[in-house]
């Protein structure tokens, strides 16, 4: 854990199955894990996490089904922004990791306009993952370093180029629903990152999954290549 505090990465995963189990449609699964994932950050703050990333919408996420791509952009759209209230009250920052690019206008202006509103809370800082792939991650960072003329790298000099590097590289990186990959989260900064893999479907997540991760984590001992 840097100086600045515990960075926790969360891959959230098992909402589509979730729905299944339960002979809904994926999207209700979406619904039931946006309502888990309040829980969770404020878990988070109880735990007193300081910097939290999610994994929301991956690069791959596009070859889903045009209606359920669709239903996470409304998402993003209405529900982001309309949560203001709550990042406020709760000194929660929000920032964002990924290619926004391709995201409908509505869903760009809902997320443009929670950074803005949260810029100065201070209590947890929130990055939302989304259309975001580590590959793509380093890839764009070793684009801007040439373009500003480096021609030698170290993984400092990289590292600053990625889109937050004041944000200190992710401490822990959980993942629900029994899959066991990173699946292309967090890849450069995960180099010494503790893994921890939970059966649980994302949307049964609440506070006691925080605690417990973190609890997990507490009994590693991270050498980073050294002895202890």
């Amino acid at each position: 854990m840097s100086e600045k505090g515990l960075h926790l990465g969360l891959i959230m995963d098992g909402n589509g199955r979730w729905a299944k189990m339960r002979h809904l449609p994926r999207t209700a699964g979406h619904l039931a894990g946006l309502k888990s994932l309040k829980k969770v950050v404020l878990g988070a703050i109880n735990q007193n996490v300081k910097y939290l990333s999610l994994y929301c919408f991956s690069t791959e996420n596009w070859k889903r089904s045009e209606e359920e791509v669709k239903y996470l952009m409304s998402l993003f759209s209405s529900k982001i922004y309309g949560e203001l209230p709550f990042y406020n009250e709760n000194g929660i920052r929000i920032l964002t990791l990924g290619d926004l690019s391709p995201l409908p206008e509505d869903a760009k202006k809902a997320i443009a306009d929670t950074i803005r509103a949260t810029e100065n809370n201070s209590v947890i800082t929130v990055q939302l993952a989304i259309n975001y792939g580590g590959q793509s991650e380093i890839c764009q960072a070793v684009g801007r370093a040439v373009a500003d003329g480096v021609t030698e790298f170290t993984p400092e000099i990289l590292r600053s180029y990625f889109e937050h590097p004041e944000i200190p590289p992710v401490d822990v990186i959980a993942r629900s629903a029994g899959e066991i990959r990173l699946s292309n989260f967090l890849l450069y900064d995960s180099a010494y990152a503790e893994f921890i893999f939970c059966d649980k479907l994302w949307p049964d997540w609440n506070e006691e999954d925080v605690a417990f991760v973190l609890k997990e984590y507490s009994h590693r001992v991270r050498r980073f290549g050294g002895v202890k």
